[in-house]
């Protein structure tokens, strides 16, 4: 590097090959990286309008909602978690949070930053909530909003939400709920289960590149933000300004906010239509299977799940370590060997679980078996009794009798 000359710093840069099978980013589909690279356009050419005109609309088919007030905010999707607190809360608002993993954690702290008094509602990591706690925190504490992680990325944890969403509208409270990582990946039913306002990202399911952030905003959450009585903490993400640039207050004009990502919203455009090509049910069933063939082989490995069975993320697969092997080591050899990334464990699991996601475009067969293969292998060389090519044997088996039970029904 000492002798490293100015004209090799300034070359093309070009990443290592990856296959990203981590919590996300997830690997992007080539049609939309063809869109990031698309000409400019400006921020209100009549032909830029049209395109976000044509994200909301195929937004709501995802979301599965009718909410004029869907769009998709200029930012990750902590940006969405930011929008969506700040827009309902105002200072000394009463707001009760579900803590079951990092990102409950992280909606409590931005919470409390836009002066909610929080009350928390905690499980231990990789455990689901019952819909009595929510109940028995919202008869106490009368709050204005309850805060929910749909899909915890940090434990592999499906959250169910119809029942606590009846029990927040029997009480006249609104209810939020974090989409990240379920979006396009298992079904997010808005409107049939109720739910007020709703943020995701596009790096996770929709394999998008990150640096959007998709909300939607029913009725009553509108309603809320219409009759504050206090300006919005954040400028930016200020939804009564943002909703007039992306047309969804009362039609008419379109009024300069910010200078979107146009070429992200392009990408975002794309990859909400290669979901609905290949149709939300057929997606689900396809995160599905990809997950039961490595349940199958991780479970031929001896490596069982942290979430109760029920309450697993089909797309994200939060696994105990076994015993005696090197959380840092593996990692770094299914990287630097076969350019496959997993991740790690946070909070308490950090150096007890791993983190396999499938994902949108990663959710594939091919990468099913390559990350038992190398799995397998790394095993055997920490020295554990795995039966060679069991965990392929098991995958193989899964799919091979989706096969033959698609054939019968055909």
């Amino acid at each position: 590097m000492a002798h490293e000359t100015v004209s090799e710093r300034l070359s093309a840069w070009a990443p290592s090959p990856r296959t990203l099978l981590g919590p996300g980013p997830s690997e992007v589909h080539p049609r939309v990286l063809a869109a990031l690279g698309l000409p400019l356009l400006g921020h209100l050419d009549p032909e830029f309008i049209a395109l976000m005109d044509q994200t909301q609309a195929m937004l709501r088919q995802v979301f599965r909602t009718q909410n004029p007030l869907t769009l998709a905010v200029s930012g990750t999707g902590s940006a969405g978690m930011e929008t969506v607190i700040v827009n309902l809360i105002e200072p000394g608002d009463r707001m009760v949070v579900g803590v079951n993993g990092v990102f409950g954690g992280r909606m409590v702290d931005v919470a409390q930053r836009a002066g909610a008094e929080v009350t928390v509602v905690e499980r231990p990591f990789g455990e689901a909530f019952a819909p009595e706690e929510f109940e028995s925190a919202v008869r106490r504490v009368r709050p204005k909003l309850v805060g929910l992680v749909h899909a915890e990325t940090s434990t592999g944890v499906c959250q169910p939400v119809e029942t606590i969403a009846r029990i927040c509208h029997e009480h006249g409270v609104l209810l939020a709920l974090d989409t990240v990582t379920s979006l396009g990946g298992i079904p997010v039913e808005v409107d049939a289960w109720e739910i007020d306002a709703v943020y995701s990202g596009t790096q996770k399911c929709l394999s998008c590149p990150p640096g959007l952030a998709p909300v939607t905003f029913g009725p009553r959450a509108v309603e809320v933000i219409q009759r504050r009585k206090t300006k919005i903490q954040s400028w930016y993400l200020d939804l009564t300004m943002i909703m007039k640039y992306w047309g969804a207050s009362d039609g008419g004009a379109r009024f300069y906010h910010h200078t979107a990502p146009i070429n992200m919203n392009y990408a975002l455009r794309e990859a909400l239509a290669l979901v609905l090509e290949e149709g939300l049910e057929a997606r689900f069933a396809r995160h599905r299977l990809n997950h039961e063939a490595l349940k199958a082989g991780l479970s031929a490995l001896g490596i069982e799940y942290i979430p109760a069975e029920g309450y697993r993320l089909p797309q994200l697969n939060c696994v105990a370590i076994p015993p005696g092997v090197d959380d840092g080591a593996v990692r770094r050899r299914l990287l630097q060997q076969w350019g496959i990334e997993i991740g790690g464990g946070l909070g308490p699991l950090a150096g007890k679980a791993w983190r396999i996601g499938l994902m949108g475009y990663s959710c594939r067969p091919a990468n099913v078996t390559l990350v038992l293969s190398a799995l397998e292998t790394c095993l055997r060389d920490a020295g554990l009794p795995v039966q060679p090519g069991a965990a392929l044997d098991a995958a193989s088996r899964v799919y091979r009798e989706a096969s033959a039970g698609q054939a019968a029904r055909v």
